[in-house]
């Protein structure tokens, strides 16, 4: 690091000192000053971050205390991307004397996985835009001076991501807990290789979504806002992995509140039988279905009736509201008989089919004074996965439109990119029970002079007037077990 700082004195302080002069002959060239600083402070930025690597490897290679049972075979030039840029840097390749394995300790130091060529802070960048934008711009984003990755690159990353359970801050007492559900439709390129999809075309894949909250509330603008939402979701194929979905959302529940306490929990959707699941596996919860649905089915069943649609409606809607399944059933068979176009039929038979299945969750829904109790599934779809996932013409695999929906359920979550990253890593072994490592005051005195000799004129520096970060990083490494 004293030797970026040396180099950027004698160099870097020049070029933005000629950056500054020509940025006053033109003031209004102020994209130009700023990108100009940029380049110099991240150049600076990764020639410290580079030497600060250096330094550890250097103390590998000198005491051999530090790394008893491994011998120096050579020392090689690579890089890491960083959020910064392109970290170029020597580590150097030790060979064990009993096992002959061969390794890089810096790497395993540094916990990087074999043949490692990006940070962690890098691909965190390259998450969240790819789950925002696109697997391209992702690989784009992946530092601020424009050096990428390419998207074949970010698609497997994505494709091999695992997410944490979602976990509760604290175990609170409610009486009435509302969960919504609803699924996108999402377009695939293939089932399970490219070319396997052949008549009947079945190209359609389906992430589910369900959230869970405590009751609806208006922001400083009078628009509503869910209250503590949680939200899980991806793609869940058939009846075992739909209970495991609920039973996923179970969990979260019997963590996050007292379930004794609860008195009622509302499901609210479209009624489609992966939804009604939910029923069963939520204890005390009942359905309520989504009204947008229920009255997308009654216009359906009567838009062919013309002048007459308006008072066919109000029947319905009447039966409803008096809780009379059998007089909707007779609107219902009345519309049948009189409609004779085969298709449209079809779609009055539909709608009676739906209306009068979903009575209960009907009911549940007008009669209930529980104002709380209105689905926002639909919006929920079309921002959490339509905006990246449908609402353009794309195409998926399986894999990466299950994966791309649990990272946008993971974002809606408000989850750290970084966690998720570090999530993915195995954790490096370290000693049991390792103490903090104590120099003699003799030590410390040898290491100072050491440390003022090295840096000259820059010893005079408040940061590095003492030789504490040194200590450390010795300290650091003898606590280090090299996994073999």
């Amino acid at each position: 690091m004293v030797t970026s700082i040396q180099h950027f004195f004698d160099n870097g302080v020049k070029r933005l000192t000629d950056i500054f002069k020509t940025y006053t002959d033109d003031l209004t060239k102020i994209a130009e000053m700023v990108y100009g600083v940029t380049d110099e402070v991240t150049r600076l930025g990764c020639s410290m971050i580079a030497e600060e690597w250096e330094s550890y490897d250097e103390l590998l290679r000198q005491r051999k205390d530090l790394r008893r049972g491994w011998y120096i075979v050579r020392r090689d030039e690579t890089s890491l991307l960083t959020s910064l840029g392109e970290v170029v840097y020597h580590k150097t390749l030790f060979k064990h004397t009993a096992t002959g394995k061969s390794c890089y300790l810096l790497d395993q130091l540094m916990g990087l996985e074999h043949h490692a060529r990006i940070t962690e802070d890098a691909e965190a960048r390259i998450l969240k835009e790819a789950s925002e934008s696109s697997y391209r711009k992702g690989g784009a984003n992946a530092s601020i001076n424009g050096e990428c990755i390419s998207k074949e690159a970010i698609m497997n990353k994505l494709h091999r991501l695992e997410f944490p359970v979602l976990k509760a801050e604290e175990k609170k007492g409610l009486k009435t807990i509302y969960i919504d559900a609803d699924e996108d439709h999402v377009s695939l390129q293939y089932l399970e290789q490219k070319g396997d999809i052949r008549k009947p075309r079945i190209n359609t894949v389906m992430p589910r979504i369900i959230y869970v909250y405590e009751g609806v509330e208006s922001d400083k603008e009078g628009r509503p806002r869910l209250i503590n939402p949680r939200y899980f979701g991806g793609v869940y194929d058939g009846q075992e992995t739909i209970s495991g979905l609920w039973g996923e959302v179970l969990d979260y529940l019997n963590e996050a509140y007292d379930i004794d306490a609860v008195e009622r929990g509302y499901i609210n959707g479209d009624g489609a039988a992966w939804i009604r699941t939910g029923e069963k596996i939520i204890p005390k919860s009942k359905f309520a279905l989504d009204k947008y649905h229920m009255h997308k089915y009654i216009i359906a069943a009567t838009a062919h009736l013309e002048g007459a649609a308006g008072d066919v409606r109000s029947e319905i809607y009447r039966a409803i509201h008096k809780k009379k399944k059998w007089m909707a059933e007779g609107v219902f068979d009345r519309v049948i008989r009189s409609t004779d176009k085969e298709t449209k039929r079809k779609a009055v038979e539909q709608a009676k089919a739906y209306i009068l299945g979903n009575w209960s969750g009907i009911m549940l829904s007008m009669k209930s004074q529980d104002r709380n109790i209105k689905c926002s599934a639909e919006g929920h779809v079309s921002h959490v996965y339509a905006d990246r996932m449908s609402s353009r013409p794309l195409g998926w695999s399986r894999t990466g439109a299950d994966k791309m929906s649990r990272l946008r359920i993971y974002r809606q979550n408000q989850g750290n990119m970084l966690e998720l990253v570090r999530f993915q890593k195995k954790e490096m072994k370290q000693v049991v029970g390792a103490e903090e490592i104590i120099y003699t005051a003799t030590e410390m005195i040898r290491m100072e002079k050491a440390n003022k000799r090295r840096l000259g004129a820059l010893a005079d520096l408040p940061v590095y007037d003492i030789p504490y970060p040194q200590i450390k990083k010795i300290a650091a490494l003898k606590n280090h077990i090299w996994g073999l």
